[in-house]
C-alpha cells in the first residue's frame, strides 16, 4: 500500500510513479490486454540480455506483449504449426512471406484462381525488385511441374480457389514442391485451421511449409477486425520471416488482438454453422434454372470435389468433411449483366460486400474475364456470383434468394 513517507510533492509525479501494484494470481476467461510501445527493464543487464525472438522476454511493444504472444500461440495450435506471426491483414501475411523468401532473380508461382491482391503484389511490388512470377493451372499438376524451374523459390497454393472455389490436389502439389526443393505456402483462409491441417494433409506429415491466414475472416467473426497470421513448423523458416517482419516494422493493435482472442472459442461452432448453411443453399441453387453451375467443394459436381474428399473428409472423424460457408454460382449466359446486377441489388439479407466469415451474409458478382488469363474449361460461361453465409437461418436466406431471382426476372 502507499504510505505517507513515500508521498511525492507533485501530483503528476505521484500519479505516474505511484508504487502500488495489484496482487498476482488474477485469472479470468479472457487473457489480459497489455498495451505498450515502451517496455521497462529492471536494470541494464536485463536490457542487454533479454531476447524477443524466442518469446522469452519483452523488449519493445512492436516485438510482442503477453496478449499478442497468447494469440500467436493459439493460432499456431489451431493451424497445427509451431510458430506464428501476427500482421495487420491477410494480404500483409502474403506480402511478408514473399519479401522474406524472395530476392532479385527469383521466381514465384501463383495459381490462376488465387486471391487477386496476391497476384497484384507480384505484378507490382515484386516485379520492381526483379522478382518474376508465373501463373499456373491449379487443377493441372503437370502444368505446375512444367513451370517449376531453377529460379523458382516459392509456390503459392490455394484451397479452395478464390471466387470459383476449385479444390486442387493439395497432396500432390505439396509432394511435388517438396521433391523439387521449393518452398510451398498455402493461403489457408478458407480452411481456417479447421477443414484440414495444412502441415499434415495425408496423416503422414506431408503438407505446406507455410500457412498464411486472414484472421479478418472466421477467427475474427465480426467483420470488424483486420489481421493476418503466418504459421510454420520449421524454426529456420520462421526466423527468416520473423526478421523480415521486424525489419518492416509490422505490428498489430492489441484491442484487435483482444477481439480475436474473444472470438476464437466460438470459431468451430461458427464455422460449422456456416458450412451447414452454405451446403443447404448450394444444393438449392443447383435446382434453379437461372444458374448454369454451382461451385462448392462438397458438391460432387464441383471441380476438385474428389480432392476435397481426400483432404477434408479424411481430416474429419465423422468422414463428412468440413468446408467454409462460401459457394458461387455461374449465371446462365442468356442472362444480361443488368439482370445479374438487379438480382444482387434485390437481395435483402445478403449484403453486397467483400470479405466473408462475419455474421451477415454477403454477395458479390465477378467478371472472370478481368481475373483470369483465359476462361477455365471446367467452368460454364456466364457471370460468377459468390455468396458467403453468415449466421442467419438458412431458410430465411433461401427465401431471400428466391425473391431476388423473381424480382430480377430470372425465375
Amino acid at each position: 500500500m502507499f504510505t505517507p513517507s513515500q508521498r511525492m510533492t507533485d501530483s503528476s509525479t505521484q500519479l505516474i510513479h505511484h508504487p502500488y501494484t495489484p496482487p498476482e494470481g488474477f485469472d479470468a476467461p479472457q487473457p489480459g490486454v497489455f498495451k505498450a510501445s515502451t517496455v521497462f527493464f529492471p536494470n541494464v543487464a536485463a536490457m542487454r540480455t533479454r531476447e524477443w525472438k524466442d518469446k522469452s522476454g519483452y523488449t519493445y511493444g512492436l516485438h510482442g506483449t503477453p496478449t499478442t504472444f497468447v494469440l500467436e500461440e493459439r493460432i499456431a495450435a489451431l493451424e497445427g504449426g509451431r510458430q506464428c506471426l501476427l500482421v495487420s491483414s491477410g494480404l500483409a501475411a502474403l506480402a511478408v512471406v514473399a519479401l522474406a523468401l524472395l530476392q532479385t532473380g527469383d521466381e514465384v508461382l501463383i495459381p490462376d484462381n488465387a486471391y487477386g491482391p496476391n497476384l497484384s503484389l507480384a505484378q507490382g511490388q515484386l516485379a520492381r525488385y526483379g522478382i518474376t512470377h508465373q501463373i499456373y493451372d491449379p487443377m493441372n499438376l503437370d502444368d505446375l511441374a512444367t513451370r517449376i524451374s531453377a529460379r523458382t523459390r516459392l509456390v503459392w497454393l490455394e484451397a479452395a480457389g478464390s471466387v470459383t472455389l476449385e479444390f486442387p490436389d493439395l497432396i500432390a502439389q505439396t509432394r511435388l514442391c517438396r521433391a523439387r526443393g521449393v518452398t510451398s505456402a498455402l493461403d489457408n483462409t478458407w480452411g481456417a485451421g479447421l477443414a484440414f491441417n495444412p502441415f499434415d494433409l495425408d496423416g503422414a506429415g506431408l503438407g505446406a511449409d507455410v500457412s498464411a491466414h486472414a484472421l479478418t475472416k472466421y477467427p475474427s467473426g465480426g467483420g470488424d477486425v483486420l489481421m493476418g497470421a503466418i504459421t510454420t513448423r520449421d524454426a529456420a523458416l520462421h526466423m527468416r520471416m520473423k526478421l523480415a517482419h521486424m525489419r518492416l516494422g509490422l505490428g498489430v493493435g492489441v484491442n484487435d488482438v483482444e477481439a480475436i482472442l474473444r472470438a476464437l472459442p466460438s470459431l468451430p461452432l461458427r464455422y460449422a454453422a456456416a458450412d451447414r448453411g452454405a451446403r443447404a443453399l448450394a444444393r438449392w441453387c443447383a435446382t434453379q434454372p437461372a444458374f448454369a453451375q454451382v461451385l462448392h467443394p462438397a458438391l460432387p459436381a464441383s471441380p476438385g470435389h474428389a480432392h476435397w474428399q481426400q483432404v477434408c473428409a479424411a481430416a474429419d472423424a465423422a468422414g463428412q468433411g468440413a468446408a467454409a460457408g462460401l459457394w458461387s454460382v455461374v449465371m446462365h449466359q442468356r442472362h444480361t449483366q443488368a439482370q445479374v446486377d438487379a438480382f444482387c441489388d434485390a437481395l435483402r439479407l445478403f449484403k453486397i460486400g467483400y470479405s466473408w466469415g462475419g455474421p451477415i451474409s454477403l454477395v458479390m458478382p465477378y467478371d472472370l474475364n478481368d481475373m483470369r488469363g483465359s476462361w477455365p474449361a471446367h467452368l460454364a460461361r456466364g457471370t460468377v456470383v459468390r455468396f458467403s453465409v453468415g449466421l442467419e437461418d438458412a431458410r430465411d436466406l433461401q427465401a431471400d434468394l428466391a425473391q431476388a431471382l423473381a424480382a430480377a426476372g430470372l425465375r
